[in-house]
């Protein structure tokens, strides 16, 4: 060992081999990020932090519950905000695919 693998108090600071791969090793066959739905980026995201997982869960519970008492308090507006729900879901799939088409 050199004067430079150790510290003042005669410990060394050599970095130790753990004996494993190394951390930026990754596996050929893993798919990129963004070759990934969205679903399975979401299950990603959920598995990489499990209580934020959670909480969406939480909190899209308490929106079904919300968007439940809507529709049996004011049908009509639930109705109709509704229907501009899905024209709004209706343009953006059009525009992701169109966007998924031009980008190939």
């Amino acid at each position: 060992m050199t004067d430079t693998d150790r510290s003042v108090d005669g410990e060394s600071t050599a970095p130790a081999d753990s004996g494993g791969p190394a951390d930026d090793a990754v596996p050929e066959d893993v798919p990129d990020f963004g070759d990934l739905s969205i679903l399975q980026r979401g299950f990603v995201a959920a598995a990489q932090n499990p209580s934020r997982g959670l909480l969406v869960v939480g909190l899209f519970a308490f929106a079904i519950a919300f968007y439940a008492a809507f529709w049996l308090s004011f049908p009509r507006a639930a109705g109709l905000l509704s229907a501009v729900a899905l024209v709004v879901v209706a343009v953006a799939a059009v525009v992701y695919w169109l966007l998924d088409r031009l980008s190939r």
